[in-house]
This record gives C-alpha cells, sequence and structure tokens, in this order.
C-alpha cells in the first residue's frame, strides 16, 4: 500500500551516538527513515546542529506540519527545554524552540524512554494493555511507567529512572556519584565492561550473551549476576506498582524468550504475595523513541484540530501541505523569547 507525505510529521529520536529519525504518515505508517551520528565527540553544540540538519533535510522533502522531539535526561515538556542530558552534553537547551524555528511547524518535546513506552502502548508490546511497566536496556537502564492508559512523568519530570535504584550498595561507582546503581551491573554497558575488563576482549553485550549460551566462563558467571540484580530492581517497581505487564527493550532484550523467561523465573522468587506480570520483549525494537516522538507530534495536531483554530482555516481554503504548514506556523511557532540558537560558540554548557 502506497502512502503520501500529505499531512506527514517528522520524529526524532536523539541517543548518545545516534539520532533516528522517521517521516510519519497521519496513520503512524512510517514513510521514512534516516539516522545520522550526534557529532558529540565535537562537543554539545555540535549534537544540535545535527539534531536541526537532519530535522531541516526531511522536512525540505517531506514538507511535514509538525514534528516530536524525544531526548533523555530530564526535560520540561512544558517549557520544551531540556533540562540536563548527560549523553548529550546538554544543560537548559530550548531545542523544541529551535526546531519550531528551523522548520516553522509546531514542535513536541518528549522523553526519549517515555516516548517508546508510549509508541509500544499504541503499535507494539504493550497495545492492549493499560498498565505496564516499559523497560529500556542501553548504555543504561531507564524505565517508563504506563497507568490507566497514560505514561507517568512524575512531580518533577523524572519518574522511571529505575537505573539508579541502588541494588548493590558496595558495588561499583556510577556516574550519577552514587555506588551500586542497577545500570552498573546489569546494563548492557556494564555487561560488555565486565566481559572486558575479565577477558581484555572488546565485545558488545549481546555478544556476551551468545558466549554464555556457548559455555564461555566468565560469560555465563557474568550473565548469572546479571538477571538476578535485574529482577531485584523490577521487583521494587513490581511493589511499588503492580504492572500487569513488564515490556523490554533494546540491546540484549531483543534476543526474546531466551532472555526474559530467566527474568520471569528470578523476579518470581523475589515475590511474595505480589502477582508475578509476564515479561515480554519489545515489539518496536530500536524505532520505538522515534515511533513514539512522531505520535506525540500527531497527538498535538489532534489536540490543535480540536481547538478549531487550525481547522477553521483549512476550511476556508487550506488544501495543501504547504497551507496546512503556514496555518499551524502563524499561531503555533514559538517565539524566541531573547533566546538564539548557538553557532559554534559556547551557549550549550
Amino acid at each position: 500500500m502506497m502512502h503520501s507525505s500529505e499531512g506527514a510529521v517528522l520524529a526524532l529520536d536523539a541517543g548518545g551516538s545516534r539520532i533516528r529519525a522517521a517521516v510519519l504518515a497521519p496513520d503512524a505508517t512510517v514513510l521514512h527513515r534516516a539516522s545520522a551520528d550526534t557529532g558529540i565527540e565535537r562537543g554539545p553544540d555540535a549534537v544540535v546542529e545535527t539534531v536541526l540538519d537532519l530535522a531541516a533535510g526531511l522536512a525540505a522533502v517531506h514538507r511535514p506540519v509538525a514534528a516530536g522531539i524525544a531526548v533523555p535526561g530530564i526535560i520540561d515538556q512544558a517549557s520544551g527545554i531540556c533540562t540536563f542530558a548527560a549523553n548529550l552534553g546538554w544543560r537548559e537547551v530550548p531545542i523544541r524552540q529551535w526546531a519550531a524555528e528551523e522548520l516553522g511547524v509546531p514542535v513536541t518535546l518528549g522523553h526519549d524512554v517515555r516516548a517508546a513506552a508510549w509508541a509500544e502502548a499504541r503499535l507494539g508490546a504493550g497495545r492492549g494493555c493499560r498498565s505496564f511497566l516499559f523497560v529500556q536496556m542501553g548504555a543504561g537502564i531507564a524505565a517508563a511507567l504506563v497507568l490507566d492508559g497514560r505514561v507517568l512523568v512524575g512531580g518533577h519530570g523524572s519518574a522511571g529512572e529505575l537505573g539508579h535504584l541502588i541494588v548493590r550498595p558496595r558495588g561499583r561507582l556510577c556516574a550519577c556519584g552514587r555506588r551500586g546503581c542497577l545500570e552498573t551491573v546489569a546494563s548492557d554497558a556494564a555487561l560488555a565492561g565486565a566481559y572486558s575488563r575479565a577477558t581484555g576482549e572488546q565485545v558488545g553485550a549481546e555478544e556476551v550473551w551468545r558466549r554464555a549460551q556457548a559455555g564461555d566462563d566468565v560469560a555465563e558467571w557474568l550473565w548469572d549476576r546479571t538477571v538476578p540484580a535485574l529482577a531485584d530492581g523490577l521487583a521494587a517497581a513490581v511493589t511499588l506498582f503492580d504492572p500487569r505487564r513488564i515490556v523490554v527493550g533494546g540491546g540484549v532484550a531483543q534476543v526474546g524468550r531466551p532472555y526474559v523467561e530467566p527474568l520471569r523465573a528470578a523476579l518470581e522468587k523475589r515475590l511474595g504475595f505480589q502477582t508475578t506480570p509476564e515479561i515480554v520483549p519489545a515489539g518496536l525494537g530500536r524505532d520505538a523513541g522515534c515511533i513514539g516522538a512522531g505520535l506525540l507530534a500527531l497527538d498535538q495536531l489532534h489536540h490543535l484540530g480540536a481547538r478549531g483554530s487550525v481547522d477553521e482555516r483549512l476550511r476556508r481554503g487550506a488544501r495543501t501541505t504547504t497551507d496546512v504548514r503556514m496555518a499551524l506556523r502563524s499561531e503555533d511557532r514559538p517565539r524566541a523569547g531573547g533566546l538564539s540558537r548557538p553557532r559554534g560558540g559556547a551557549a550549550i554548557r
């Protein structure tokens, strides 16, 4: 089935090393994918430029009517500012405003893991389940809780930092400054790093898992320590929130049942009266965050349509995608507010 880019939205997911982008049709079908290195080795300003340049290039071809951007760290959705993102080197970056100025369309900013959870809730492994925990494995560990069909943000925008739950108090020092955080033991980066320190070989977490299945003693020992630690963290989350399902995505979790079945068995041993939720691999893979960003943009369009002002203009004669963009631009493009996009300076700390 062919899909037109008429009424499409642009979606971007800014990770620590890659920026994934997609163009989504109004029915959330992915029309086009693209990606680029973040350029983080050139500093945080370069990451901003990469995000905006990738967005502008796709927008020139597909003419989106809105855009969504998902980033890691702590964000203020109301202001559209990324307060802090360690992996990107960002502090107080008004990325929504800069993207809106670049594209001339409304832009929505979301947290990468919460956006991925929203995508899984709507289109992936969480579909049909109104209460589930989404856990993203990778360089760290983060989670997002979907309760009664809504993604929990928290009072300060930092809900779901499962990776910083202390599970091994005398363990390794975490980047957050504390010892024994879950992600120092059970993240993909921790697993790969521990194997490298023990053997001198540089391999990824998925390769460590494969070697464990093949009988590698070091890999087996590391795997036997990783699963219980992750189960400890999940047991705390289950006790607090009682999810019906746990959806695990990213990295090693992509191997599917051979990963989640031992994890569920370990979790069950740690629970008493609580019901052990089913654990399933994520359904959207590495695209989840990007698709989630696109869904946020589509949701924003629906919100604008509900207000009636844009729809009224369209009824008065806007018929092309360009007309739609102009109708949205004049009402909803954020004002600069005294901030300017950095170009080669040190505005981003």
